[in-house]
């Protein structure tokens, strides 16, 4: 029997035992003669290109499409759901109470020599949370210093000369005087007076000098008294101090570290400058105004409605098209706007203030509508 009838054999045998087996099946050779002609001309083999499933990534930017647009119809929904439990002339949006940072930084290259603050600490403006090795410097200092003290010694020697010399002007004035006298009566020559003239111009002549010479040390004085107070002030800069009133957030170097100049050793928090950022769509964006009243609730203190004042408005959409031509898509616009705690009321109560804490807050874009009682603020809160 022939490979080939033994073939067909085996196959008859299998579709009897299993019905169904093998009919669908298609050969390979059939389908790389449907999918890719074979370079018959060529006499080569077939090649069999891979093509990307097209499909596929149209789904997936369809889903990705859809993931962002339901992503602000969420936002969207959520804040017309919001505003509708308000009373009219009333916006709100959400956001996180935070604070500006303010880095505590090296003025020079140095070595850390203390540390005075730690993370979660309160600080006063001017208060020192850090000190920076001043060795080199102090060393300086005190070399500026012993120079200024040669350059006044100088100057206390060269006023010194000016007395003494001061004394020979008049002493030649006097001398020329009289010879002049003399002279005049027959009972001197001219060329005394002509010696006594020349002792005057000399004595002159090194006052003048001596003069100079305090002036110059003086001058040299000055200089060194720069110095002292070049290194004086280098040594204060190598001091750290909070700027002002705020807590530590972060404390990112320690004792002992050798930092670059614009080293960074602490972040602090400016407990003077708290306030939420929220957003709002077009429709009332656009009717609120600059110092506008403000409350803002806290998730963590739902009962307390802390007074604050709108600061900034911005003047451009933060998100969704910034071009857009249709009106349901301008509603849809979102502007930012910051509200602000009153400065006053967060130093009065500097130990409970922190960053980071959710809530929302509350703007009136009609300067006639009322507080509901919920949002009346206490100013003992």
């Amino acid at each position: 029997m022939s490979q080939d009838d033994k073939g067909e054999q085996d196959s008859k045998i299998t579709r009897a035992a299993w019905p169904g087996v093998g009919e669908h099946i298609v050969p390979p050779a059939a389908q790389t003669r449907d999918l890719v002609p074979a370079r018959r001309d060529a006499g080569l083999p077939a090649v069999i290109e891979s093509r990307v499933p097209i499909r596929k990534w149209w789904l997936r930017t369809v889903l990705a499409l859809a993931v962002i647009g339901g992503g602000a119809g969420a936002t969207y929904y959520w804040w017309q759901h919001s505003q509708s439990q308000l009373p009219p002339g009333i916006a709100s949006g959400n956001g996180r109470i935070e604070a500006d940072e303010i880095d505590i930084d090296t003025k020079f290259a140095g070595r850390i020599a203390e540390i005075g603050a730690d993370e979660g600490d309160l600080v006063k403006a001017g208060q020192v949370v850090a000190r920076m090795d001043t060795q080199d410097i102090a060393a300086s200092l005190k070399k500026s210093q012993a120079v200024v003290q040669q350059a006044q010694r100088a100057i206390d020697e060269a006023n010194a000369n000016v007395t003494q010399q001061n004394a020979q002007v008049l002493l030649a004035q006097q001398e020329y005087d009289r010879a002049a006298v003399l002279v005049q009566k027959g009972f001197e020559t001219k060329e005394v007076l002509d010696e006594r003239k020349q002792q005057l111009d000399s004595a002159n002549a090194a006052l003048n000098a001596a003069q100079e010479r305090v002036i110059e040390s003086q001058h040299a004085r000055d200089a060194s008294t720069h110095d002292v107070e070049l290194y004086t002030v280098n040594i204060a800069d190598n001091t750290l101090v909070a700027p002002k009133d705020g807590r530590i957030q972060y404390r990112i170097a320690n004792i002992g570290e050798v930092l670059p100049a614009g080293g960074k050793v602490f972040t602090m928090l400016d407990i003077s400058d708290v306030y939420m950022d929220i957003y709002l769509p077009t429709a009332e964006a656009g009717k609120v105004k600059f110092g506008a009243d403000a409350r803002i609730v806290l998730d963590a203190y739902p009962d307390y409605a802390i007074p604050a004042k709108v600061s900034f408005i911005a003047t451009q959409a933060q998100f969704t098209p910034k071009t857009v031509e249709t009106q349901s898509e301008r509603d849809t616009l979102m502007f930012r706007i910051r509200v602000n705690i009153d400065p006053d009321r967060l130093r009065a109560r500097a130990a409970s203030v922190r960053s980071g804490l959710p809530g929302d807050s509350y703007v009136l874009t009609d300067a006639a509508a009322k507080w509901p009682a919920r949002l009346q603020g206490n100013a003992t809160q």
